[in-house]
């Protein structure tokens, strides 16, 4: 579903391909866990896995376009509220937010959405190269191709909720957003939250700056953009323990109804991937995470696949 809402490829920040494969057959095994709940309503998110290892200190994320993507011909976007009980399209109506252009540029846009209500009070400030803004729910980046400009990055600084995708393909012209996904101590406040003080994004450097709440900073840089996948560098300057560093929320109902049914992970030492549907797993000690599906939904189509990997004790370079 839409947040509101010749190919690119060169070297340079959003044009490079990026080397990241399958697996990265390095990086730290951090503990990988689930916590889905099974739900018959598709506009919850009720799958949650979440990653924690006290050492490390960068990571990266990556959103890669579904296999089937190049038969994609329809997508499919809207909500379904088949089974929704408690919520409506009625009872999760909102009055159009407030939008403000923070930013732009030849190449960038960023959005700032202010709603008249959020589901938890907070005051996050927000800076965007030199401007200082309140009350911000909702940050949208969107990446200029030709005469349009494309979304491919929306973070919400309240409960800090991230959502990405990459470049369309050539041969569509939109595509949707599925996982979300939390960096930083995730805790638990009704739902899993990571609590920021400020946001602050160089858009020369492409390059998130986040305080934490519970201490340090977080260092999220978009390291590659283009029509194959999006990959962010994240890196921290203290470890954090007790906590999950990172965790992707998303929704599965059936095969057909989901924004992710399946999740492969790469164990330590082990000679392939254990890969099963994502409602029946448990625990892993992992350096890959890959979160995804292998045949089309009726929900959020063409949303891409997930995957974490390349964990590390040290920031990067």
């Amino acid at each position: 579903m839409p947040t509101f809402l010749p190919r690119l490829v060169a070297l340079g920040l959003f044009g490079f391909a990026s080397a990241a494969g399958a697996a990265t057959l390095d990086g730290l095994a951090v503990t990988v866990t689930n916590t889905s709940e099974p739900v018959l309503c598709a506009e919850k998110d009720n799958v949650a896995i979440n990653f924690a290892a006290p050492e490390v200190k960068h990571f990266q994320i990556e959103a890669v376009h579904p296999a089937y993507m190049g038969s994609l011909r329809q997508d499919r976007w809207e909500p379904d509220w088949t089974a929704c009980e408690d919520i409506s399209e009625q009872t999760s109506a909102k009055p159009h937010p407030t939008m403000t252009t923070l930013y732009d540029d030849a190449d960038l846009r960023i959005m700032g959405l202010s709603f008249t209500e959020f589901w938890r009070p907070n005051d996050v400030t927000v800076t965007i190269g030199d401007t200082v803004t309140h009350k911000i729910h909702l940050l949208q980046l969107l990446k200029k191709r030709g005469d349009k400009a494309v979304e491919v990055l929306v973070i919400y600084p309240g409960d800090g909720y991230w959502r990405i995708k990459p470049l369309p393909p050539e041969h569509l012209d939109w595509t949707s957003y599925g996982s979300s996904f939390l960096v930083g101590p995730v805790e638990f406040d009704q739902r899993p939250v990571v609590n920021l003080k400020d946001v602050a994004f160089d858009p020369k450097t492409m390059t998130f700056t986040l305080t934490l709440v519970k201490g340090g900073k977080a260092i999220v840089a978009v390291k590659a953009l283009n029509e194959e996948r999006m990959t962010l560098d994240v890196s921290f300057d203290q470890g954090i323990a007790g906590l999950p560093f990172a965790g992707l929320r998303s929704m599965y109902v059936t095969e057909f109804n989901a924004d992710v049914a399946r999740i492969a992970v790469r164990e330590a030492g082990a000679r392939s991937w254990r890969e099963e549907p994502i409602m029946n797993f448990h625990d892993a000690k992992a350096t890959d995470a890959w979160m995804g599906r292998l045949v089309p939904s009726r929900h959020n189509t063409s949303a891409p696949d997930m995957m974490f990997n390349r964990f590390r004790a040290t920031p990067a370079p």
